[in-house]
């Protein structure tokens, strides 16, 4: 075996001076779930296992696995129909000791505005506090250390409304915090945070364990996240499949895959570079994404062969994953709005041609009453027919607000947004009393939180809601409500049950179908995979592929960089209401400067390969998005390495 340094950075435990101490027990539970119409949903199936006081344990599975429902039986806010939950020793369902149980476990959920009550910051940390009965002294003492601990101590006053979706995350945990809690629950937690966010969210839990030793349930489709506990429990059709460190999970990848799982990036890669040369992958190499390079380096070194000097060179393919020599941007002059971009200077990366464009963008502004300065300030570009243009950048950037102008939800309060029809030359600017009817029926838009847009009493009346508002006949919007289905994947046998009775992912599907029907020309999805299991996600992106080969547009709001940078033609970046650039993925990406100076996140196979340019050699290409082609680059440069007339002290060429 190749040794590596197996050591573990991201992972912190939490040592208990006491010993190991069982905080919860779950003994042979099941629970059941009624639905209307007497139909009953086997959650929970005879469930085992404990935890220790200080654990940081990860819960993953597919959407309707059980892990909510889990959570919500460690928390009481449900009970076990048989079987036993203990949590600090004590039942669940006995009526003298929930409460105390309540008082010691706090929950954050996925949406924070779902747990958000107070008119202001300062109020909302204030209620838990309160709801304890603590004295009013040691409520105040509470919120103003809670707020500090977070980094939201300046925002007090403010309204949770004008927060980003990290700070309302944030406020969540301080809520929490002030309740001084010894069990966290994170129920999808950052699945709607940017990566910046996401990284600043999952820091502030580390430092919950060390400065306080709390114990953390953390529920996550994230398989990075995973990866940096100390233990992963693995639910499938409400079933207990796996309960061990990552590393042991992650050398089941196959099963894993098989579930709808997946492991992270760097996992895909050890065992990708693994198999292609022969070698056997040790769970040392999977313990973090610095074992994964260490070990990679290693077996790159020990397994390169003479025989691979005559493939040193790129392939046409491996040269087009060459980094384009810059980024189309603006020069650095100030703008009529005081940035250093000037709105006009953008220009898309080819040319333009007329015809080809459905949106025209033209100097928009706006502002909101509660907010100081604009949320979206003198934006200016168009979108062209057929191609997924991205719209990425941090929470609070003004993406939601931009994308709501493109429908005429929110009209301009300065500058233009003009829509072109691809039937009958029709132009509509939505600051004019234009039809707004008539403009979405070419622009199709798909909340953030999709369910949200489900009303009907069946499916099949919410997918055909939208054919019907907009006049078609009768024999027309049942094929509409059929071809919708078949494309996302829904079957026919849930057509008369009510959407509110289905799965988070089924539900996501049902409010896409619905968009769909009403056949736009453009299509805006506003994260529309977030929250969802890897099989979910890779389906709904695969929805949005065969709708760009029907010819439709696509205007995608994310804040995973991996899939826009794979799935996109171009990424539109905003940074505090301004546009920073927009370009294609690989010539945004190669430009690290850009990147850096407008505080966007790589892609995390951009940030794995970067590591290898670090720590390996300078030879190879970082600017790559796919797990075959970062394979087979670090296999040529290993090559070129080996193959070199001199080599330099620390492998590299010098030739």
């Amino acid at each position: 075996m190749i040794q590596t340094d197996s050591s573990r950075p991201e992972r912190t435990s939490i040592p208990d001076p006491r010993g190991s101490e069982v905080i919860v027990d779950v003994r042979n539970v099941r629970y059941v779930y009624s639905l209307p119409e007497g139909k009953q949903v086997l959650a929970l199936r005879d469930i085992s296992f404990s935890v220790d006081r200080g654990e940081y344990v990860a819960v993953i599975g597919r959407n309707g696995s059980g892990k909510s429902t889990l959570a919500k039986l460690i928390n009481v806010l449900e009970v076990p129909e048989s079987g036993t939950v203990l949590v600090f020793g004590k039942p669940t369902d006995d009526d003298d000791t929930f409460w105390d149980i309540r008082k010691r476990c706090g929950m954050v959920f996925q949406n924070p505005d779902n747990q958000i009550v107070g008119t202001s910051v300062e109020e909302d940390v204030a209620f838990g506090p309160e709801n304890l009965g603590i004295e009013t002294d040691e409520i105040r003492k509470r919120v103003d250390r809670a707020l500090n601990y977070v980094g939201l101590s300046e925002l007090s006053k403010r309204a949770p409304s004008s927060l980003s979706g990290g700070q309302k995350q944030k406020l969540a945990i301080a809520g929490i915090l002030a309740m001084m809690p010894e069990i966290l629950i994170l129920d999808e937690s950052t699945a709607m945070l940017d990566p910046i966010s996401r990284n600043e969210f999952m820091s502030l839990v580390d430092r919950l364990r060390v400065d306080h030793g709390m114990t953390v349930f953390h529920i996550t489709h994230d398989m990075s996240e995973a990866g940096k506990t100390d233990r992963i429990i693995v639910l499938d059709k409400g079933a207990v499949v796996m309960d061990d460190k990552p590393e042991r999970v992650f050398m089941r990848h196959s099963e894993l895959l098989e579930l709808g799982l997946d492991v992270p990036i760097y996992v895909r890669l050890v065992m990708s570079i693994c198999s292609r040369l022969g070698v056997a992958c040790d769970e040392s190499y999977l313990t973090s994404q610095d074992a994964a390079v260490a070990a990679i380096c290693q077996i790159l070194k020990h397994r390169q062969t003479e025989s691979d000097c005559q493939n040193i060179h790129p392939t046409d393919e491996q040269k087009e994953l060459e980094p384009s020599e810059e980024v189309t941007a603006v020069p650095s002059k100030q703008g009529s709005s005081g940035s250093v971009l000037d709105a006009d200077a953008i220009q898309a990366p080819h040319e333009n041609h007329e015809s080809d464009i459905l949106i025209e963008v033209s100097h928009l502004s706006h502002a909101y009453e509660e907010r100081i300065g604009n949320a979206i300030s003198d934006i200016s570009f168009d979108v062209r027919r057929g191609e997924i243009l991205s719209v990425i950048g941090h929470s609070g950037s003004g993406k939601t607000t931009l994308i709501s102008h493109l429908n005429g939800i929110v009209r301009p309060q300065s500058g233009s947004v003009v829509v072109h029809s691809t039937t009958g030359n029709r132009v509509y600017d939505t600051k004019k009393n234009a039809d707004v009817r008539e403009i979405r029926k070419t622009v199709g838009l798909l909340f953030q939180y999709p369910e949200h847009q489900l009303f009907e009493e069946t499916v099949e009346r919410d997918i055909a809601f939208g054919p019907r508002k907009l006049g078609l006949d009768s024999e027309t919007i049942p094929e509409r409500v059929r071809r919708a289905m078949q494309l996302v994947g829904l079957d026919d046998s849930i057509l008369e049950r009510s959407p509110f009775e289905l799965s988070g992912g089924q539900k996501r599907r049902v409010a896409f179908a619905g968009v769909i029907a009403s056949d736009p020309d453009v299509l805006i999805l506003d994260e529309p995979a977030a929250g969802l299991d890897p099989v979910g996600r890779r389906a709904i992106f695969e929805y949005i592929r065969a709708l760009k080969n029907m010819g439709k547009t696509i205007i995608l709001v994310s804040h995973n960089m991996d899939e826009a940078a794979v799935y996109s033609d171009r990424l539109l970046v905003l940074s505090e209401g301004q546009l920073q650039c927009i370009d294609s993925p690989r010539a945004l990406f190669s430009d690290m400067q850009r990147i850096k100076k407008i505080g966007l996140d790589l892609p995390e196979m951009v940030r794995l390969m970067l590591a290898f340019k670090e720590s390996y050699s300078e030879n190879v290409n970082a600017v790559i998005f796919d797990l075959a082609s970062a394979t087979d680059e670090l296999l040529r440069a290993s090559a070129v390495m080996r193959c070199s007339p001199v080599a330099g002290p620390d492998g590299g060429s010098h030739a």
